[in-house]
Parts: C-alpha cells; structure tokens; sequence
C-alpha cells in the first residue's frame, strides 16, 4: 500500500537530487521498471547504466534525469527510506500507486499530489485514515499541508 506522511517529517529524505548524486548505482537504472519509468516521465531512453538518451538534452548520466525520476528510483530501491516526493510532478503519481500496489512504501508529500480520476487505496499516516480516491484525499490532504 502506499502510506503518505502530509507536511514536515524530520526523518524524511528532503533533497532528493544530492542523496540520489551521492548513493545511486548504475544497475538501478538498467532495471526494467526503472527504465520504463524513464521513459514515461522524461521521455528518454537507458542506453546503458551511465547513459540516457534525451530528447531535449541528448546523451546525459542518470545524475540530470529530473528530480521526479530520480526520487521514483530511490523509492523503488531503497524501500526501508522515506523520501519527500514533493520532488514529483504528477506525472509520477501512477507509478507510486503501482510501486504501493506491489509492496508497502511511505513517501512524505508537501503538497496535494493529483493521483488522478481512478479508484486507488492510499493510507495517510498522519490521520491513520486510507481514502481511495482524490474527493476522499483532498479535504484530508489539504488540512495537513
């Protein structure tokens, strides 16, 4: 499931970019599901570990994927770390449901993030409640951020 934590939360990763700089490896991103991620978010392709093809920027290293991405890989390996997904357009909403569909993850949220029209099952920490769509998680959402 995928469990949010509204507003400050000291223990969570808030600079996302500099812990992904510092703490990635390159086999995180010739992983199938990351680089599908990639591709869907950014729009690029993994040519190999080190090298993604941009559209927009050409051949870059994983360390200027945006911050979404980024933030999206970090939470797919390194489950036992919570990390602000405020980081996060919400282009990168669908792939947190997924990611919380297959494995319990908790992210930290500053913002109401647009999980979209569909029916989903999220549970927000700071209340213990679980909604499972946006007109269940935005009057709850709004009041803690």
């Amino acid at each position: 499931m995928l469990n949010i934590f509204y507003g400050d939360m000291p223990q969570a990763i808030y600079n996302t970019a500099v812990y992904f700089k510092n703490v990635y490896e390159e086999e995180w991103i010739t992983q199938p599901q990351a680089k599908e991620m990639i591709l869907d978010v950014d729009k690029s392709v993994v040519l190999d570990g080190g090298v993604i093809d941009s559209p927009v920027m050409g051949k870059i290293p994983p360390v200027s994927l945006s911050g979404g991405v980024k933030t999206l890989i970090l939470i797919a390996n390194e489950p036992d770390k919570v990390f602000n997904a405020s980081t996060c357009g919400d282009n990168c909403a669908k792939w947190l449901l997924k990611m919380g569909n297959d494995r319990d993850i908790t992210i930290n949220l500053r913002h109401i993030m647009d999980f979209g029209d569909g029916e989903f099952c999220i549970k927000i920490l700071n209340s213990g409640q679980i909604v499972h769509n946006m007109k269940e998680l935005v009057p709850i959402a709004g009041m803690l951020v």
